[in-house]
């Protein structure tokens, strides 16, 4: 098997680990080079001073001169019991050096520790110092390494007459010895630094394991692609937040369902830095910001609450839309990293749903007349079969004024429009099985053909279910809904008013308001009010958030009281209906345009 590269955390660590190593190191190696080099060169300074006192002490001088005036040297045990001797000798006891040593004009030792090479000529160059010149030196000797100076001995009462020079030296195993002192604290330092610098890199390496999940270099750089292209690329909504309550990530879907406008951030905005450390984020000032804080609606945050159920999917009124949305927690390696929330459009399922109530009712109406209708070919099949011919007529004239089907509709024959006319027929049969009828008003008044079935279904059915709903669960004994409509007609198209009023309870005390607000529901028998279709707390809200969005509004006119009547509902839709003069003038002013053939 291929031998597995080391994490980068672990790689991160060893060479955070090697470069601390790496400057303890060097800074120990220089800091010690520079201690060596200073206690040579106040080895330096002392052996010049040493030289300096030696060659200027009257004995040397003029013992050194007289020496030089004389042919030859004298012999070396009478130099090891001369002055020379006796003075260098005591100047080096008492100061330590190496060796303080004195020649005379060409390099010959007049005094030296070694008693046995006085009269030789020294080991290193004594022609700088003979020359009158004071120089330090680091050299080995007879003696071994030293450092040292030479000073030229100058004759008595002379400045210029170099007649010998001193050489003084201070042993470089001393100087070790002294650094060897110095370097204690050093080592400690540096070892003190290297512990220091690796507890640092360890805790440096904890927290990138920390902030990056565990995750490798390479892992990160693909989940940033896949965030960008799933949040990029769904069309439901996401949104991410945080442990700590920050949001982190809002698509652009998200904002889409919610309808809440693009506001780009600048680079020096607050929220720009936030979202910039925490990720992708589609230029939204939202991201970044506390969710608590969000203006989003309030039954999105309940879904993150500490109580909350996971994965419960509740349905919202947003705009004009209707969302399904449900959060999750989100767990890596048992870690708490915040709250998924995902946002799904049933708008058109909602009212999909609707248009298929519709025609299941009116499907069921039909099967319901159908068994009627053949009665009634049977009956006039009858009458001319046996020669009632008038009886057939009359008949006959009673099916065309009633119609062939019979909805248990009262005076539904005010409603002109056929659309309207099935509708509202489908709906007095179901009114029909719960025990209301369902009566339109004598003031209704429909001249044109609707235009937006989808719309008016949508608006007219929910008041009509919530009528029955209400005259159902009344305390009247007469369980009755009447419903009133009249258009308007209009330069884009008519205006559609309609009117709902029921037998039941009235909203029993319930601010009119209230029974818009989203989740708003009376389908338990313990809440009390209006129920909404369905029981889900949307008919209203969403009716009015469609109405609005075409220029209208829902309202309650009456509030209604207990016993009955009940509360009383207003919609308004404009630009729902067309009666046929609306065309007229645009067939004209198409038939009044020259052809090309005639122009």
């Amino acid at each position: 098997m291929p031998k597995l590269a080391p994490r980068f955390s672990t790689q991160t660590l060893l060479l955070q680990l090697g470069v601390v190593l790496l400057v303890v190191l060097l800074s120990g190696t220089v800091h010690a080079s520079l201690v060596y080099g200073r206690i040579g060169a106040e080895a330096e300074s002392q052996a010049l001073t040493l030289a300096r006192t030696v060659a200027s002490d009257p004995v040397i001088r003029s013992e050194v001169q007289a020496i030089s005036k004389e042919p030859g040297t004298p012999p070396a045990a009478e130099l090891a019991t001369g002055p020379i001797q006796a003075t260098a000798e005591a100047a080096r006891g008492r100061t330590g050096a190496l060796f303080v040593v004195v020649t005379d004009e060409t390099g010959l030792r007049l005094a030296h520790p070694d008693q046995a090479r006085l009269g030789e000529r020294v080991s290193t160059d004594p022609s700088d110092a003979l020359s009158g010149k004071e120089v330090t030196t680091r050299n080995t000797g007879t003696l071994g390494p030293s450092a040292g100076a030479k000073v030229p001995i100058y004759a008595s009462g002379s400045a210029t007459s170099v007649v010998g020079e001193v050489s003084v030296g201070y042993s470089m195993e001393s100087l070790g010895q002294s650094l060897g002192e110095d370097i204690v604290p050093i080592a400690l330092t540096a070892a003190g630094s290297l512990a220091v610098g690796a507890l640092a890199s360890f805790l440096l390496r904890r927290r990138l394991q920390r902030l990056t999940l565990g995750l490798e270099p390479e892992e990160i750089s693909t989940l940033v692609h896949d965030q960008v292209a799933v949040l990029q690329g769904v069309d439901d909504g996401v949104i991410g937040i945080s442990a700590d309550g920050r949001i982190t990530v809002f698509n652009a879907a998200a904002r889409r369902l919610l309808d809440i406008p693009d506001a780009p951030t600048t680079p020096s905005s607050p929220a720009h830095s936030d979202a910039s450390r925490n990720g992708p984020t589609d230029g939204h000032v939202l991201t970044g910001s506390s969710w608590d804080d969000a203006d989003v609606p309030a039954q999105l945050k309940a879904l993150t609450q500490p109580s909350a159920h996971d994965a419960e999917a509740v349905e919202i009124v947003a705009g004009d839309r209707v969302l399904v949305a449900n959060a999750r927690k989100a767990l890596h390696r048992k870690e708490d990293l915040g709250w998924v929330v995902m946002l799904r459009d049933r708008t058109e399922l909602q009212q999909l749903t609707r248009q298929l109530d519709a025609v299941g009712t009116m499907s069921a109406a039909l099967r319901a007349q159908r068994h009627e209708f053949t009665n009634q070919l049977h009956t006039i099949a009858g009458f001319l079969s046996i020669g009632q011919h008038v009886q057939a007529k009359d008949y006959l004239a009673r099916i065309s004024a009633t119609g062939p089907l019979k909805f248990p509709v009262q005076q539904a024959e005010l409603l002109q429009d056929p659309y309207l006319q099935a509708f509202v027929g489908a709906k007095g049969v179901e009114a029909d099985e719960r025990g209301v009828a369902l009566r339109i008003g004598p003031e209704t008044l429909v001249r044109g053909h609707v235009t937006e079935p989808q719309d008016v279904t949508t608006v007219l059915g929910n008041l009509i279910d919530n009528a029955v709903n209400a005259a159902v669960a009344g305390t009247s004994t007469r369980r009755w809904v009447e419903l009133e409509l009249l258009d308007e007609p209009g330069p884009d198209g008519g205006t559609l008013h309609i009117v709902v009023a029921d037998s039941g309870d009235g909203l029993r005390g319930i601010e009119r308001e209230r029974v818009f607000v989203e989740g708003f529901t009376t389908a338990e028998p313990t809440d009390g009010g209006m129920a909404s279709a369905g029981g889900q707390g949307l008919g209203l809200a969403l009716v009015r958030q469609l109405a609005r969005r075409r220029g209208g509004d829902v309202r309650v006119l009456e509030p209604g009281s207990p016993g009955g009547p009940g509360a009383v509902f207003m919609a308004t839709m404009p630009r729902v209906t067309r009666t046929p003069d609306d065309a007229a003038p645009a067939a004209l002013s198409t038939s009044a345009e020259p052809t090309e053939g005639q122009q």
